[in-house]
């Protein structure tokens, strides 16, 4: 709040970074003077997070959101220490917003459902949650960084066990806090008020154009690593916490009575005299309604979703969709009178096929973000074999492509590789 007082001047102490010379820098003039260094006067506070604002709400409405937020939580706490103190209870065994509802309730009626779910929804799915938020890092990155995450999903996938995933969890979420505290630190990079650019923006022999900077998320002061990206890890980081206190809850004897257990059983049925869950196909209620449709129907649409995805887009990999769909229609209904285990070796060849396509995906955006205009003119052929496109906005300027005459290129793209093809 101090600085954002009348006697503090910035352009008193900010810094005038000196232009390089064409043969001391790999930048272009338009780069050069779009830069941090050199686009205007360099005040060095702004590198330690303070910076003069216009209103003082638009400079702490962030801290004061922070601070609502914490209070709300606090407020919460202390109103439900004061509700068990004045009804003279103890607290439920596990922190829940309906502690009636459980596992024994669940199949009582479509309320009572929801408000299972509403309890232990993470607890039941939380696995699939954090692989759901994993795939939301890499669709929104599209650089060097997410191969890793993809290398860690493979990583955890192929354990197939919960036991075994659950070892190496720990593990997991050790290398979230890590990875993320390393994107942070390249997001603030070295003062700029140093005005020293990076060593890749160096005149040297190869030259690392801001594209590939930016594919391989490098500091710089012209393609400034996004740090809003920091948001989808930071959830992905907290989804991750919270299913590595899952595994552990899991085995505790209160969250397997109230919440049911967590075993991956292929089998669930062998070793039983009776099936404990009642008849729904009969539909007595909603809730049986909408069992059938999860049950029954969910296995259609799931396949017809992977056709839609193997047809939308004329490559290589939809070409496996089509064919893995097609294979899952020739047995029909009768996959699910299969073995569990025949079931499950299926159902997981084609999620690990999809895992493989979102790496590769990620592999060669750097052909589709970086040497686009490479591409475009001599290996059009990789481009509708692989259906290159770049989903990321900043790496290139469209509107030069489109006025240059690369757009043309694009559209004659499919006419080649049809030409080369007979």
């Amino acid at each position: 709040m101090l600085y954002q007082l009348s006697v503090v001047n910035p352009a008193e102490y900010s810094n005038n970074c000196t232009m390089p010379m064409f043969n001391e820098t790999s930048l272009e003039l338009d780069e050069v003077l779009n830069s941090t260094l050199y686009k205007a006067p360099v005040d060095p506070a702004n590198w330690f997070g303070v910076r003069k604002d216009a209103t003082v709400l638009g400079y702490t409405k962030d801290h004061l959101l922070v601070l609502m937020l914490l209070v709300f939580e606090a407020t919460v706490y202390r109103h439900q220490i004061h509700h068990y103190r004045q009804k003279q209870c103890s607290p439920p065994p596990i922190p829940v917003i309906f502690p009636q509802a459980t596992r024994d309730t669940l199949d009582k009626g479509l309320l009572h459902c929801i408000k299972y779910l509403l309890n232990y929804s993470f607890y039941k799915f939380g696995l699939e949650i954090c692989f759901l938020m994993t795939m939301n890092v890499i669709g929104q990155r599209m650089n060097f960084l997410v191969i890793i995450h993809g290398c860690w999903l493979v990583a955890i996938m192929v354990q197939r066990r919960r036991a075994a995933i659950a070892k190496i969890w720990s593990k997991y979420c050790l290398f979230l806090v890590v990875f993320m505290i390393y994107q942070y630190v390249l997001c603030v990079g070295i003062p700029p008020a140093l005005c020293i650019d990076y060593p890749w923006r160096w005149k040297t022999s190869v030259t690392i154009h801001s594209a590939l900077v930016k594919w391989i998320y490098l500091p710089d002061f012209y393609t400034i690593p996004n740090s809003r990206n920091l948001i989808s890890d930071f959830l992905l980081l907290m989804c991750a916490s919270q299913q590595w206190a899952v595994f552990e809850n899991e085995k505790k004897e209160e969250w397997m009575v109230m919440g049911g257990e967590n075993k991956d059983n292929p089998d669930p049925m062998e070793d039983m005299p009776f099936n404990p869950a009642p008849n729904f196909i009969n539909c007595r209620c909603y809730l049986d309604m909408a069992k059938v449709l999860v049950f029954r129907y969910m296995f259609w649409f799931v396949l017809s979703v992977v056709f839609v995805t193997g047809a939308t887009r004329i490559s290589v990999f939809g070409l496996g969709y089509l064919m893995a769909c097609f294979f899952f229609l020739l047995f029909g209904t009768r996959l699910l009178i299969k073995p569990s285990r025949t079931r499950l070796v299926m159902w997981d060849c084609l999620i690990m096929y999809n895992v493989a396509v979102i790496i590769s995906k990620n592999i060669l955006s750097i052909l589709a973000c970086v040497f686009v205009l490479k591409m475009q003119k001599n290996f059009c052929w990789i481009i509708q074999l692989f259906s290159l496109v770049c989903t990321v906005k900043g790496y290139y300027d469209r509107k030069f492509y489109t006025t240059s005459g690369l757009s043309l290129i694009l559209k004659l793209c499919s006419l080649h590789t049809l030409l080369s093809l007979f």
